[in-house]
């Protein structure tokens, strides 16, 4: 682990970025047992990688079968669970360094948004509060707290109380920052409510079996109807990472300096690309220190000339099963 773990937090260029990387590559290899394996599963060695689009990618399905940390746990320690269905097996984020995590998002948010202190923050996450181990409603909660302002909260399914909430709060002239997953912010638009400018609605994915799945920009498209305003914004993230990345309403994803986003080939997992075509997306979270900085998901994604991200969709069973032969070679 980094002996100064603010660095992470402190990174300046893209040439501090991969410094920062490569540093946490070696140490990662012989500090994370799964980690160690997969790279060693691959034939990569070590010492001969030696930029960031050499290093080995952890495919984010270990953490459905194994425990991916770099640090020993303690009791301070947290387990993060992802949502799933009954026939699907949750994976799970052991995180042994929960300020980190909180540094994280908190840095992140405000990066992009500005003071926590200037919001109200309305979090509507029903399927999140009724299960335990949500790195998103840890992560809103604390939101909710650094905001400070008596009308935030969470929201279960209370339309009527978040309507009436909203109402007073479009009076008051109160910058608000609407977060919720997918299907309750639809079904919260269509109880035509009309927001104004002084509104963020923030969407985090997720339809749960409760509405049609929808691309980005047709779920966009709904939820501004809905709202009668002009964009909405989104967050990426995930259990398996602690860093999140931001769209402010144009369908691109930025990340803070700490994270980035690469694509590899779609049929070829260990094949990165360079150039904006669809590809797999792989995910650099310096913040990941404690468990696993470099991951594979099931994502699919356009990656700009700038380094913004655009969601494409996600693999399918079919897509990643060359890759789960080798997993379950190492599992």
């Amino acid at each position: 682990m980094l002996k100064n773990e603010n660095r992470v937090f402190e990174i300046r260029s893209d040439a501090e970025f991969r410094e920062l990387s490569l540093e946490l590559f070696h140490e990662q290899y012989h500090s994370n047992i799964i980690y160690k394996s997969w790279v060693d599963a691959l034939a990569v060695i070590p010492g001969e990688v030696k930029s960031i689009e050499a290093i080995p990618f952890l495919p984010i399905e270990f953490f459905k079968s194994s425990e991916v940390v770099s640090s020993p746990m303690h009791a301070g320690s947290i387990r993060f669970t992802s949502s799933s269905t009954t026939s699907q097996t949750p994976a799970t984020h052991i995180v042994n360094a929960v300020h980190l995590y909180e540094e994280a998002f908190l840095k992140g948010f405000q990066r992009f948004y500005g003071n926590l202190g200037d919001y109200c923050v309305l979090a509507l996450l029903p399927n999140y509060l009724q299960r335990t181990g949500s790195s998103l409603v840890y992560m809103c909660d604390r939101l909710i707290r650094e905001s400070g302002h008596p009308d935030s909260g969470f929201f279960l399914d209370q339309l009527e109380e978040l309507e009436l909430r909203i109402e007073s709060l479009k009076k008051s002239g109160q910058k608000v920052l609407l977060i919720g997953v997918s299907y309750a912010l639809m079904d919260l638009s269509d109880r035509g409510i009309e927001l104004n400018e002084n509104f963020i609605v923030m969407e985090t994915g997720g339809m749960k079996g409760r509405r049609k799945e929808l691309l980005k920009s047709e779920l966009h498209a709904y939820l501004r109807k809905g709202f009668k305003i002009d964009r909405i914004h989104s967050e990426y993230g995930m259990t398996e990472l602690l860093s999140q990345a931001y769209s402010e309403g144009d369908g691109l994803f930025r990340t803070p300096p700490w994270m980035k986003f690469i694509t590899r080939e779609i049929d070829d997992p260990l094949q990165m690309r360079n150039d904006s075509r669809t590809g797999g997306i792989n995910v650099i979270d310096l913040a990941n220190s404690h468990s696993c900085c470099f991951i594979a998901t099931k994502d699919l994604g356009r990656l700009h000339s700038d380094g913004s991200l655009e969601l494409m969709g996600r693999y399918t069973d079919s897509d990643v099963r060359g890759c789960n032969l080798m997993l379950d070679g190492i599992g």
